[in-house]
């Protein structure tokens, strides 16, 4: 079947294939079976509603989902609603984290079967420790050098992780600090992975900010902290699940900035 896919907007893990598309339908008619309508966002979904009924009107068979809708999480195609060499090998998530969607969404964590790709975009890929192995021997096969953007957590990365993962080639790696429990086991991790030489400039931690009760200072405390271990802080703005507006509100905006560019974060202070 050929799937033309529609999303509201481009981001760097959209599509870049003939049948990709981003708003409205083109001029000319899109040879296809069926129009997917893919909404990541929550602020999309009456975008995405609107541009479904713009593509029906045009004559084209049209569904709309994405994970802004709560479509099930089944096996995952490479290339279709993700660019072509991002990939998720697994489902759902074992933790029940208090701001995280993933367990709603997707349910108990599982594996499905593992397509190539060198982005490595799994909610909690270290959830099962036999099958992260087997991502990491597909990871061997690639030609660009593994990302785990979907992040790494550190409280399961064992001294065995850290052994296959020192026969690799990385080039990024995310964990999280999203609660002070969380701040421990991210240094153990980013203790172990420098013992194999991993450096500031692949060793990331996606930094919750910006949630109810939450501070500028209190935000820059932790990116601090992260910091301090030799991990580089990425600033993560927390949007609730009823969030309809994309844009970060000014306060914040400045520290979202600075606290998701490398160059930034590490720039020497005269």
């Amino acid at each position: 079947m050929k799937i033309a896919r529609v999303f509201p907007r481009r981001t760097k893990a959209t599509p870049d294939d003939n049948l990709a598309f981003i708003g409205g339908p083109p001029v000319f008619r899109v040879e296809c079976d069926e129009v997917h309508v893919s909404v990541a966002f929550s602020w999309d979904v009456a975008h995405g509603q609107r541009l479904a009924r713009e593509w029906e009107a045009q004559g084209y068979p049209v569904r709309i989902g994405g994970p802004a809708l709560d479509s099930a999480a089944g096996d995952f195609v490479g290339g279709r609603y993700l660019k072509a060499g991002w990939t998720i090998t697994s489902r759902g998530c074992p933790n029940r984290c208090d701001k995280c969607l993933v367990p709603e969404r997707e349910g108990k964590f599982r594996t499905v079967p593992i397509v190539d790709g060198w982005n490595v975009a799994d909610n909690n890929v270290l959830a099962d420790g036999k099958h992260f192995m087997a991502v990491c021997d597909m990871l061997d096969r690639q030609k660009h050098p593994a990302v785990f953007s979907g992040g790494l957590e550190a409280r399961r990365l064992t001294p065995a992780h850290v052994d296959r993962l020192a026969t690799m080639r990385v080039s990024e790696a995310f964990f999280a600090y999203d609660r002070p429990s969380e701040l421990e086991p991210l240094a153990i991790a980013a203790e172990m992975l420098a013992g194999i030489g991993w450096e500031r400039h692949k060793l990331f931690a996606y930094v919750l900010c910006g949630y109810d009760g939450d501070s500028l200072a209190a935000a820059h405390a932790r990116f601090e902290l992260v910091k301090a271990l030799g991990v580089t802080p990425f600033a993560m703005f927390y949007r609730p699940p009823t969030e309809t507006m994309r844009k970060i509100p000014r306060e914040w905006a400045g520290v979202i900035r600075n606290w998701t560019r490398p160059a930034i974060i590490w720039r020497k202070k005269p």
